[in-house]
């Protein structure tokens, strides 16, 4: 580890590693450990604020989540000797639980990524009131992807059911553009977008989470 962010995949689906092998400048350290969960013992060891990004429902977007706010992180961090943020990429299924209780031993804290679709609600609420709440650790839920051109019902909607719940939220929000979705075929992450409306305002969004969360700045 010789940068400042560091990004651990254990999600054995390996969509970060395919991802990050696409990256020709990665702007963070990368490893993937879902057949070596024993590694993680040694971020203990190196003083970083090591962030979860978890919800046992397949599909909310943890991969983006994780991989853009190491990005915006090491930007703001840059010539950074030291490792300062671990961003933990975990699996989106029941069966991988024990992926996750392991990460979860070493967090600083979780972040829990929520679209906007009823279909991600159960899932997600058992994910924070069965495994993450019971940690004793410290955590956020983020509305992802959530599309302008829909409206705000489902944005507010979402966000009424996680206030209901208790649960504390991100006041910034992901919106869906289809950069996104292209980002993982093209190789490149969120600070490496073209800078047209489009590419700035999808990075605005994660440089907003990112400072909110204190990732990468006071």
């Amino acid at each position: 580890m010789t940068a400042a962010v560091y990004v651990v995949s254990i999600d054995p689906q390996a969509s970060t590693v395919w991802w990050a092998n696409r990256i020709t400048d990665l702007p963070f350290d990368f490893s993937q450990e879902h057949e070596t969960p024993e590694n993680l013992k040694i971020l203990k060891d190196t003083g970083a604020k090591v962030h979860v990004v978890a919800n046992q429902k397949g599909g909310v977007g943890k991969t983006t989540a994780a991989l853009n706010l190491a990005a915006v992180a090491a930007d703001a961090l840059q010539n950074r000797d030291k490792l300062l943020h671990v961003f933990i990429d975990t699996p989106g299924s029941l069966q991988d639980e024990n992926l996750l209780l392991e990460a979860l031993k070493y967090a600083t804290d979780v972040i829990v990524p929520l679209p906007p679709e009823g279909l991600a609600f159960d899932p997600t609420a058992r994910t924070i009131e069965k495994v993450i709440k019971p940690s004793g650790l410290p955590y956020r839920v983020v509305i992802n992807n959530w599309d302008p051109r829909d409206g705000k019902v489902d944005l507010h909607g979402t966000q009424e059911y996680i206030d209901a719940q208790g649960w504390p939220r991100a006041e910034s929000v992901i919106r869906r553009y289809k950069v996104h979705a292209r980002a993982s075929v093209e190789g490149r992450v969120v600070t490496q977008y073209d800078t047209n409306r489009v590419g700035l305002q999808a990075r605005e969004d994660f440089f907003k989470l990112a400072l909110e969360l204190g990732y990468g700045g006071a």
